[in-house]
């Protein structure tokens, strides 16, 4: 059996402590493949050799550009895609810019303070920082039934999260009217878990599922599973075709 070859997307960093986890969590599967791109050097159009793309946390990432054409190639491919903490951030971006339309940018990116060139349209704060801090947490995370996360998740699950950037509530709704699903929230009714809806694997976390005690996490599993779904599928010659 041919391997299922997975990209993390992400600047690989033993300061990460999901970086460090990850590779223990994929040494229990024996048919996965684990291959780091660092983002400086992505491909965008590398993500069609792939049989699933998880962009990892560790934002800013050294290429934020980069990050969200591989997301977007991803996506528009009916690649599998997982995003967790910053890749959750940066998929929310992929979809603000390229399917509502609008110039989403990330707070925490070093070039969100600095002036818009000539005419262009302003830019938006998609991804901002929290009035509460996540980093070090763990939170509780409500989850629409009959969604994706539902079957990895149920309808209430504890995650630990890592993060002081994300999607406000009111900042979603546009993106939820453009068809983006916000299947997952804290008990206040903030994101933290997104998908879009249709056959192709989409979702991303606001929590990191790398630091769960038990491993691998639900949401690892599902990723892994729609993986060696299109692993077997693209042996066959009969891929999925592209979500949008």
């Amino acid at each position: 059996m041919n391997p299922t070859r997975i990209a993390l997307v992400g600047d690989r960093s033993t300061a990460v402590r999901a970086h460090e986890r990850i590779p223990e969590i994929a040494g229990r599967y024996d048919d996965v493949d684990l291959h780091w791109l660092s983002t400086a050097e992505l491909a965008p159009a590398e993500a069609a050799a792939f049989d699933g793309v998880w962009v990892v946390p560790g934002s800013p990432y050294a290429d934020e550009d980069r990050v969200v054409e591989t997301i977007r190639a991803a996506r528009t491919g009916a690649t599998p895609l997982l995003g967790t903490c910053g890749g959750y951030q940066h998929m929310v971006l992929e979809f603000a810019r390229n399917v509502v339309g609008v110039r989403a940018r990330h707070a925490e990116s070093p070039a969100a303070g600095g002036a818009d060139a000539g005419d262009a349209p302003a830019s938006t704060a998609l991804i901002t920082e929290l009035a509460c801090s996540l980093k070090g947490r763990s939170g509780q995370v409500d989850v629409v039934p009959g969604s994706r996360a539902a079957a990895a998740l149920g309808e209430r699950s504890f995650e630990r999260f890592h993060c002081s950037f994300g999607l406000t509530a009111a900042d979603a709704e546009p993106l939820v009217a453009a068809g983006l699903v916000v299947s997952g929230a804290s008990p206040e009714g903030e994101p933290r878990v997104v998908e879009l809806p249709g056959d192709a694997f989409w979702l991303g976390t606001a929590f990191q599922p790398e630091l769960a005690d038990a491993q691998p996490h639900a949401v690892i599993e599902a990723f892994v599973a729609a993986a060696r779904a299109r692993a077997v599928r693209r042996a066959a010659g009969a891929d999925v075709a592209a979500v949008r």
